[in-house]
């Protein structure tokens, strides 16, 4: 034991140095030095371009089979709509949110960096961190709700195999909201979904294949029974809309902005994805299954749900709560057994993996993305207590979901830097460069924040009404209603216009730079020092030779 005991002894104090954390730089790699770039974060070699066309097909079916664009479908029957005025709101929404998703999803395909090093160079070096740490927060809160959405899936399987489950005895206090065998079901589904986060971008897609294999039959499966139970002359084809007039048009509108919002965090950050792509094509295919997916999987929630209303007499717009409604246990089971699969393939996309790679970004030289995704699953999973968030902070799910307002803005001034204004010139190698053309002033691309003020601010109402309807702005919740198309629209429209008016000349190139080039004399100082140890900053020397 003594011998052990002084073999491991070193190996474990090693592990509370910081140099044995320290992610050592590749010497190919653009930035000055490992403190503002890791492997993650350097643009993704041809070997590791992996993803192909059938991949972006397996990956949307599924993210499509998911709880939440099932609520999303099924509640809007809440509001009034009926399914023919529900759909086309989803089938266009979606529409939309495909074009800008190769838009932005181009970018990444063909210069083969993530979003957070992408974005500096339409908002600067430096402002590009208000849209990373803003995912970063996004994503770890989220991460945790989807984890409480997967604990319910584990509930209804056990409760299927062994009903006697809900009877258990609670021994938490009231004020924990939440009961022992619901603490027990989100440790084991944490721990369930714990080992996928060691997995590289490059492979995870094979999970996205196997959820498109397993999921869908199952929502098929789910679509028939509802056809058998309700027939469609007498349910879902018989629903009408219980609104008229303008009360039906903000309606509709507000069912296509919650459309555009539920993958509107995704339409900004899709180059995570895209740049694995084995070329520029085989990410084409979104434009058709984003919204033939969405729309198809969209109808599918809102049959059952109307299947729903007439056996209970309940708008069970939450799957799993329609599922724990039925006689048939082994039906139970792989119902909500393929709603863990389905829950787990969109927390690891959605939130770990963007939440992975915007912590690679803020920290580089100790975070990749693996990494990352483990501090995401200890924060967002276990300290953030998410069945608290769900039991009393409603007016801050309000607040996350409407956290479109700024992300309307911030997928508007991308897509129209990099096309229209740079017409798709860039230059790669300064992204990873504190000092290289994209500083702009002082890190600040002063166009970029403008846009962001006057985009924003028109939504803000709505939003502070939806925190706590209490509060009454008047007309200006209609706003909040397109609050995606007026924010991205606002946010092109006056970007386009400073950038043309006032340009940032050093960043105004005739071709596309993807590594380094011998530049002017007069360019030289945007090129960025890689030979230095130490780079200047306004005023003082940040040493980066630790």
């Amino acid at each position: 034991m003594a011998i052990l005991s002084s073999i491991s002894r070193p190996g474990v104090s090693r592990l509370f140095r910081r140099t044995a954390w320290r992610l050592e730089p590749e010497s190919s790699t653009f930035a000055p030095s490992g403190a503002w770039s890791n492997k993650d974060m350097d643009p993704v070699p041809e070997h590791l371009r992996t993803w192909t066309t059938l991949n972006y097909i397996a990956y949307w079916i599924s993210d499509a089979t998911n709880a939440a664009v099932w609520e999303l479908a099924s509640s809007m029957l809440a509001i009034g709509l009926s399914w023919r005025q529900a759909l086309p709101a989803i089938a266009v929404g979606h529409i939309i949110i495909a074009v800008i998703m190769v838009l932005n999803g181009t970018i990444g395909a063909r210069l083969h960096v993530p979003f957070p090093v992408l974005n500096r160079s339409s908002f600067g070096f430096w402002l590009s961190y208000f849209s990373v740490i803003s995912r970063v927060v996004l994503s770890m809160f989220w991460f945790g709700i989807q984890t409480f959405t997967g604990s319910e899936c584990v509930y209804q399987m056990l409760k299927a195999i062994w009903p006697s489950i809900a009877r258990l005895p609670n021994h938490l206090p009231a004020s924990a909201n939440i009961t022992t065998v619901g603490m027990l079901c989100y440790f084991l589904y944490w721990l369930i979904q714990f080992p996928f986060m060691f997995i590289s971008p490059q492979h995870i897609r094979w999970l996205f294949l196997a959820k498109a294999i397993v999921v869908p039959p199952t929502w098929l499966a789910m679509l028939i029974w509802a056809f058998v139970k309700v027939p469609p002359n007498s349910g879902i084809i018989a629903e009408h809309a219980t609104l008229h007039g303008s009360q039906l048009s903000w309606a509709w509108l507000s069912a296509l902005n919650s459309a555009l919002g539920i993958y509107s965090t995704l339409a900004v950050n899709i180059p995570d994805f895209t740049r694995y792509a084995k070329n520029e094509r085989a990410q084409y295919i979104q434009l058709i299954i984003i919204p033939v997916a969405f729309t198809f999987c969209s109808f599918i929630g809102i049959a059952v749900t109307s299947a729903g209303i007439t056996l209970y007499g309940q708008v069970l717009w939450d799957p799993l709560k329609l599922i724990d409604k039925w006689d048939n246990r082994a039906g139970a089971f792989f119902a909500a057994l393929a709603f863990v699969l389905s829950t787990l393939g969109t927390n690891i996309s959605a939130n770990s993996l963007s939440a992975g790679n915007d912590m690679s970004a803020l920290c580089p030289r100790y975070i990749n993305i693996r990494r990352g995704q483990v501090i995401c699953a200890f924060l967002g999973g276990w300290a953030l207590c998410p069945w608290e968030i769900l039991a009393s902070a409603s007016g801050f799910l309000s607040f996350m979901s409407g956290y479109t307002v700024f992300l309307g803005p911030i997928a508007g001034i991308m897509v129209t830097d990099y096309w229209l204004v740079h017409h798709t010139n860039v230059d790669v190698p300064s992204m990873y460069r504190p000092h290289g053309r994209y500083r702009y002033t002082g890190g600040v691309n002063w166009r970029a924040a403008v846009a962001l003020l006057i985009s924003v601010p028109p939504n803000l109402p709505g939003l502070i009404n939806s925190i706590n309807p209490k509060i009454h702005v008047g007309g200006a919740t209609h706003l909040f209603d397109i609050a995606y198309l007026l924010g991205f629209a606002l946010a092109s429209t006056v970007y386009y216009g400073l950038s043309m008016l006032f340009p940032a000349q050093e960043t105004m190139l005739d071709h596309v730079i993807l590594d380094d080039e011998l530049l002017p004399e007069d360019e030289g100082s945007y090129a960025g020092d890689k030979r230095s140890s130490k780079e200047k900053a306004d005023g003082y020397t940040i040493d980066v030779s630790v």
